[in-house]
C-alpha cells in the first residue's frame, strides 16, 4: 500500500485482492469491517464516503490492522465485535469468537427453554449463548459457568452492556452449582477439538484460546464430563444441548443413551456436518 491519494473504494479494492493472496477469508467483508473499524464508522458509511480521500492517520491506523489480520489474528479479536443471534458482542482474545454455526446451539436450547424455567450454559466463554436466552426469555433463570476467570469476566462484560440477566459462576462445569439445582434445558459448547487436530487448526483459529479449543485425544474429554451428570442435573423431560466435533456424529448421542437420556440425535449446521447432539430425558427421569 503506497503513500498515494487512497479513498475507501481504493482501499477496499487493493485490500480485498491482498487478502485474496494471502488466503484470507472472504477478503472483501474483512477489508470494509477492519477499514470501517480504522475510521470509527459502519460498512455503510464506507460507500457513502467512497471517494473521500483518507488521512495519513486513518490510513496508517488501517495497514496496521490489515498487518494483524494478514499475519493471521481473527478478524473479530482487531474489532473488537461479533454479532450473534443478531446481537453485538465484545469478544477479544479472553474467550472463543462466537461462530454463526453455535447460533443454531442456541437456538435449539431456546426452543426447548419454557417460560419461567431455568437453563444452565456449561463453557460459556464470551456468554453469547447465555446471554442470548436470558434476552430472549426474560422470565427465564439463565445460569452460566466457565472455568477461566479470563472468559468469564467477558461474559459478565457482555450481559452487562445488554441488559441480560445471568447468574454467572466461575469453576469446572457443575462443580460451582449447588447440588439440589436442577434445569429445565443444559447447553455446552466445551472443548471439542481432538489433541492431535489442534495444529492443522486455520491459524486464526490457533490465536484463540487453547483451553477452550482442546478436548482431549478423542474430543470428547469435556463432553464426557458433561453428559455424564447432565441427567441428574436435569428435571424430568429436560433437554441437553451439546455442540459437537463431526466426528462425533456416533459417540456423542450413544454417550447420551448410555448415560439414560431417552432419545438423543445428532443435528447438522447449514452445511451438512454434525454441529451438535440434542439429547431429552424422559418424562419420569
Amino acid at each position: 500500500m503506497s503513500s498515494e491519494t487512497w479513498t475507501p473504494l481504493g482501499l477496499i479494492a487493493w485490500t480485498q485482492g491482498y487478502f485474496g493472496r494471502q488466503g484470507v477469508d472472504a477478503p472483501r467483508l474483512t477489508a470494509e469491517l477492519l477499514l470501517a473499524k480504522a475510521l470509527g464508522c459502519d460498512r455503510v458509511r464506507l460507500y457513502l464516503d467512497f471517494d473521500k480521500p483518507l488521512g495519513e492517520g486513518e490510513l496508517g491506523a488501517f495497514r496496521e490492522l490489515v498487518k494483524r489480520r494478514a499475519g493471521g489474528e481473527p478478524t473479530a479479536y482487531l474489532t473488537g465485535r461479533k454479532e450473534f443471534l443478531g446481537r453485538s458482542f465484545q469478544v477479544d482474545g479472553r474467550a472463543l469468537v462466537p461462530r454463526p454455526e453455535t447460533e443454531l446451539v442456541a437456538e435449539a436450547a431456546l426452543q426447548a427453554l419454557p417460560e419461567g424455567g431455568a437453563a444452565l450454559d456449561l463453557c460459556t466463554g464470551s456468554g453469547c449463548i447465555a446471554a442470548s436466552l436470558a434476552l430472549s426469555r426474560p422470565s427465564a433463570r439463565v445460569t452460566a459457568v466457565e472455568l477461566s476467570p479470563e472468559a468469564l469476566a467477558l461474559a459478565r462484560e457482555n450481559a452487562r452492556a445488554l441488559g441480560a440477566a445471568v447468574d454467572f459462576r466461575e469453576g469446572d462445569l457443575y462443580g460451582p452449582l449447588p447440588p439440589d439445582r436442577r434445569f429445565d434445558v443444559i447447553v455446552a459448547n466445551p472443548p471439542y477439538v481432538p489433541t492431535s487436530e489442534l495444529y492443522g487448526l486455520p491459524r486464526e483459529v490457533q490465536r484463540e484460546p487453547k483451553l477452550a479449543l482442546d478436548g482431549g485425544p478423542d474430543g470428547l474429554g469435556v463432553a464426557r464430563r458433561v453428559v455424564g451428570e447432565a441427567p441428574a442435573r436435569l428435571r424430568a423431560g429436560g433437554t441437553l444441548v451439546v455442540e459437537m466435533h463431526e466426528s462425533h456424529l456416533e459417540s456423542l448421542p450413544q454417550l447420551c443413551r448410555a448415560a439414560g437420556f431417552a432419545r438423543a440425535e445428532a443435528r447438522r449446521d447449514l452445511a451438512g456436518l454434525p454441529r451438535y447432539v440434542l439429547a431429552r430425558l424422559g418424562g419420569s427421569a
